[in-house]
């Protein structure tokens, strides 16, 4: 009986991770499905936002498949996740994409990407753990096809070196992003000045201790 238990405990164990992992999944492909997108708006029609948009569909094809998994497995259709990934996506394109270029901005998208192949990958193993083969084998399916997607995306970079006008541009024009960047720029060049008088002061008290030694 005390066998029984042992070996039921980890079982139980690996289910509930993952569930907990299944959550993160469903709000880690919502942000996928969406975000890409509007960084792909921001750049137009050029090679960037051909990859970002290939894997915004990839994404959307993984959240139609998800429900019916989950449910197969007896895991969480998580609503909760698929909504606080939307909210992600909007907090980052109303409020954090204020500090960011282009270029910069797509090097932070490629990184939630990266995140969700890390994601995967555990998620895969605990399911081949846990027993659910045919979840494990959807999801090495999924690997194959967005960690190619991923390097195309990483080879896009290329791009903004040679259009460097275009990486260094703002990633939003909205009026509050424009006001918020001149304000920073504001205080950086005040602080330049600043720092001007006591670089001056320090070269000027070296030269004296030179002078008198």
């Amino acid at each position: 009986m005390q066998e029984d238990r042992t070996i039921e405990e980890p079982a139980h164990e690996a289910h509930t991770w993952l569930a907990n992992l299944a959550r993160e999944l469903f709000q880690t492909e919502q942000s996928a499905q969406r975000h890409p997108r509007l960084e792909a708006e921001r750049l137009g029609d050029v090679p960037p936002a051909h990859c970002l948009r290939a894997i915004a569909a990839h994404a959307e094809s993984a959240l139609a498949d998800l429900p019916r998994l989950a449910a197969q497995h007896d895991l969480p259709v998580s609503t909760g996740g698929r909504a606080v990934g939307t909210a992600f996506s909007v907090v980052r394109n109303q409020v954090a994409d204020m500090f960011l270029s282009l270029e910069r901005s797509y090097r932070g998208t490629l990184l939630g990407m990266r995140h969700g192949v890390d994601l995967m990958i555990l998620f895969e193993q605990v399911a081949r753990r846990d027993g659910a083969v045919e979840l494990a084998d959807w999801c090495a399916a999924w690997l194959e096809r967005r960690v190619a997607l991923l390097q195309e995306a990483e080879q896009a970079l290329a791009w903004f070196a040679e259009h460097p006008e275009r990486a260094l541009e703002a990633a939003t024009h909205r009026p509050l992003a424009r006001a918020f960047r001149a304000t920073v720029a504001g205080i950086e060049h005040l602080a330049d000045r600043l720092r001007q008088p006591r670089q001056a002061r320090a070269s000027v008290t070296r030269g004296s201790e030179q002078r008198a030694g």
